[in-house]
């Protein structure tokens, strides 16, 4: 066959294949118009052109997925482009030099939320864990459906709150892209976050035996100290963790904590019963931490084992108070130790009941599954309010920056305002005469 010819589907189809590298082609009726035949019989439309002084190859596709018809079409189109002053793939090229996903999460993590964020380490860590399938591809390609589906997808999986703060953290990084001259479309735009409402769960009165009970048989002493110290401080999870022995005063029973999360210092009151932990502490802490790590020279880095065995033994314990499920608690464990020869874990023990009632019908009350770690902060505040402390007084002790943070306490902070209209009016009515039969006659 000639290196020139009529392009026609026939013709094509009929070009023999090379035994060793390819073979091109030139079309006479679409000038400009090629295709190359490779060894392993692959045929390929494309144009040749010297743009900006360089002989360039633009690809259009392959035949006979292309068409003749749609390759001449297709040709044209990029000689127009070439006359006109455009590069007809400039925009394959710049996809081609547009950095990665993981790229922009690097970069990201390195210039800004080390930089100037307390809370890096979960940016990083959620990155990893949720954003590792975006990882390979370009940043343009993620488009606002692949984010949509994926918030959605978070949504079901692992709840609301956990999704809104990825949608944060995708809008964060590449609004970061845009700032530092991306000229792409952020592709969190226009999808909107799911609504939250404001947890106000605290350890309720008739829980607080069941958990003292729980800690008090702990085997972890750090974790079980580190509780006890967040219920009676107040303190955010990540500055109780990180308490150092230099930032506790002995003679005026206070911790200074030096950089908190709304950056700024706080200075926390010690009661008597933090003094005594913390006392106790002491004697087993040899380094710089209050709460070290037995595994590391760092701090304890995380009470969640412990505070699920908490939560077991506390939800167990509050399921004994009915004496049918108590019933069926011993039975389950009886039957447990005849299998095993040896006492079972508390986990075990509370997902063999749990899987026992389910086969059985009952249904189990949820217990104390639902308190979080964060819970036990908040409960100090929540007694507070039940204790008739304004809430300026609680905002100050728990270190909220804004009255917004502390407005969840304001329904609890009605109960002594209660008592306080109560008695007031049975004062008024006293005082007035004004007695039940007089008010029903």
């Amino acid at each position: 066959m000639k290196p020139e010819f009529n392009f026609t589907k026939a013709a094509i189809e009929r070009l023999p294949v090379p035994s060793n590298g390819m073979k091109t082609y030139r079309d006479t009726k679409e000038a400009g118009l090629s295709l190359y035949v490779t060894s392993k019989g692959v045929k390929t439309y494309f144009v040749r052109r010297r743009i900006n002084g360089r002989d360039e190859r633009v690809v259009l596709g392959k035949f006979p997925e292309l068409t003749l018809e749609n390759a001449r079409k297709k040709a044209l189109k990029a000689k127009a482009k070439i006359i006109d002053g455009e590069h007809p793939l400039a925009e394959k090229n710049k996809l081609r030099g547009e950095i990665t996903f993981k790229d922009l999460c690097h970069e990201y993590m390195e210039r800004y939320s080390k930089v100037h964020k307390k809370s890096w380490q979960y940016d990083e860590r959620e990155i990893r864990k949720f954003l590792n399938h975006f990882q390979r591809r370009r940043i343009s390609t993620i488009t606002q459906q692949d984010v949509r589906t994926l918030h959605e997808k978070i949504g079901r999986e692992n709840g609301r709150y956990q999704a809104n703060r990825i949608l944060e953290r995708v809008r964060a990084i590449y609004n970061k892209a845009i700032e530092w001259g991306w000229d792409g479309k952020n592709p969190t735009s226009g999808i909107k976050k799911f609504k939250e409402k404001a947890r106000d769960r605290f350890i309720q009165p008739h829980e607080l035996p069941l958990i003292f009970e729980a800690l008090s048989i702990e085997e972890n002493e750090t974790a079980r100290d580190f509780i006890l110290m967040s219920m009676v401080t107040g303190a955010r999870k990540s500055n109780l963790l990180a308490m150092r022995w230099e930032e506790i005063s002995w003679d005026r029973n206070e911790w200074r904590i030096p950089d908190t999360k709304n950056g700024e210092p706080l200075t926390i009151p010690l009661i008597q019963h933090a003094m005594e932990i913390l006392g106790e502490r002491r004697q087993i802490s040899k380094t710089k931490w209050v709460f070290q790590s037995d595994r590391t020279e760092g701090h304890f880095a995380d009470p969640k084992k412990s505070w699920d065995r908490i939560r077991h033994r506390a939800t167990l314990d509050y399921w004994r108070q009915t004496p049918s499920l108590d019933q069926l608690i011993k039975q389950v464990e009886s039957n447990i130790k005849q299998k095993d020869n040896y006492p079972c874990t508390v986990r075990r023990l509370y997902d063999s009941v749990r899987k026992e009632a389910e086969n059985c019908g009952v249904k189990l009350p949820n217990g104390l599954m639902d308190l979080r770690i964060h819970d036990v902060r908040r409960t100090l505040g929540s007694y507070q309010a039940i204790t008739g402390a304004s809430l300026q007084i609680i905002g100050k002790s728990l270190g909220h920056k804004s009255p917004q943070s502390t407005e969840i306490y304001a329904r609890l902070h009605l109960d002594p305002v209660r008592a306080s209209i109560e008695l007031a009016s049975k004062t008024m009515f006293e005082i007035g005469g004004f007695t039940d039969d007089r008010r029903t006659r």
